[in-house]
């Protein structure tokens, strides 16, 4: 597997945001040619991922989030999406459907949920108080 293409992305954990990192990501696997739902399964997924940086990550304050991703010549988009955040100290617990640690919010606890059901894979590494990776896959399957 090689890499044929990568970038990389830097912004602050502001809500405004997280349109903007949809649409950079998807700006960037457009060279694949995705269906129109494989770029919407991945804008989906970006999202989710962004919104918990912004929401349980940084929580009430704003700190940087990273994006990494890149492209192989086996069409997989790998895209890493890291803050250095509080952390999650139960990866396991926070990854099962409608767990949430938002107490004050209206939160359905369903983002990874929602990140696995439309990526080929989700890895999310965390240390409390240092932050969270969250790793999206997803192959691209040529059609045309």
């Amino acid at each position: 597997m090689n890499v044929i293409n990568e970038m990389h992305l830097k912004f602050l954990s502001k809500s405004t945001n997280e349109g903007f990192a949809r649409s950079v990501v998807s700006a960037f696997i457009l060279e694949l040619d995705p269906t129109i739902n494989e770029l919407a399964d991945i804008k989906t997924a970006v999202s989710e991922a962004v919104t918990n940086s912004i929401v349980h990550g940084y929580r009430r304050s704003c700190g940087m989030i990273y994006i990494d991703a890149k492209i192989t010549d086996s069409k997989n988009v790998i895209i890493k999406i890291r803050d250095k955040g509080v952390g999650i100290p139960d990866v396991e617990q926070a990854m099962q459907p409608l767990f949430t640690t938002a107490q004050e919010e209206e939160r359905a606890g369903l983002g990874f949920a929602v990140m696995q059901s439309f990526m080929d894979s989700v890895k999310v590494t965390s240390k409390p108080e240092k932050g969270t990776t969250v790793t999206l896959t997803k192959q691209i399957v040529a059609l045309r």
